[in-house]
């Protein structure tokens, strides 16, 4: 089932999410929801207070850009077809950031047509959960990398243009207020 995206300005995008102590059936259904949601959107991850919960869940899918390449090893193992290791379904994810940056192009669902160039770390470790309660270990590197560190800000209530630069959060400001007006008149 699709679910509505939250946009800027709902309360919930500010929420930190609460470490899952249990998956259980609801939580289950939620990942399935928020990948058809995520698809359906066209987008390449969706955290679980986009839609609504305030939880540490994230699904992610970078297999159909193929002009901005991803690296990813599951558990130390190189994963040679990335479509093989999608989606991921991350259950309290925590980051590592490699030392090195760089700036690139940004988007999120809840922010419809605002994109700004934003700096990452180029490489991520994440630890996480799966739904069936194993533990995963991710190397990732390229726009993977990029939509990791995105999504896991997300779980702790830091949005994307927490981290644009002051120039194009100027640009941007008529359009974030609109939207936050927008939202919060519905």
């Amino acid at each position: 089932m699709r679910l509505p995206i939250r946009k800027y300005g709902d309360p919930i995008l500010r929420a930190k999410g609460k470490r899952i102590e249990t998956v259980d059936d609801d939580i289950r259904v939620l990942a399935e929801n928020m990948l058809e949601t995520m698809h359906a959107a066209n987008g390449v991850g969706l955290a679980a207070q986009q839609v609504g919960h305030a939880l540490q869940l994230t699904v992610l899918d970078v297999s159909q850009i193929e002009d901005r390449p991803s690296t990813i090893k599951l558990n130390g193992e190189p994963v040679a077809d990335l479509a093989t290791a999608m989606p991921l379904v991350l259950v309290n994810p925590t980051l590592r950031l490699g030392e090195e940056t760089d700036l690139g192009s940004e988007g999120c669902l809840s922010f419809p047509e605002i994109t700004a160039e934003i700096e990452r770390a180029n490489s991520v470790e994440l630890a996480a959960e799966t739904l069936e309660g194993d533990k995963v270990r991710i190397e990732a590197s390229g726009l993977l990398s990029r939509a990791l560190q995105h999504e896991v800000d997300h779980l702790n209530w830091i949005l994307f243009i927490d981290r644009m630069s002051s120039a194009s959060k100027a640009s941007h400001s008529s359009r974030l207020k609109r939207l936050q007006k927008e939202t919060q008149t519905r």
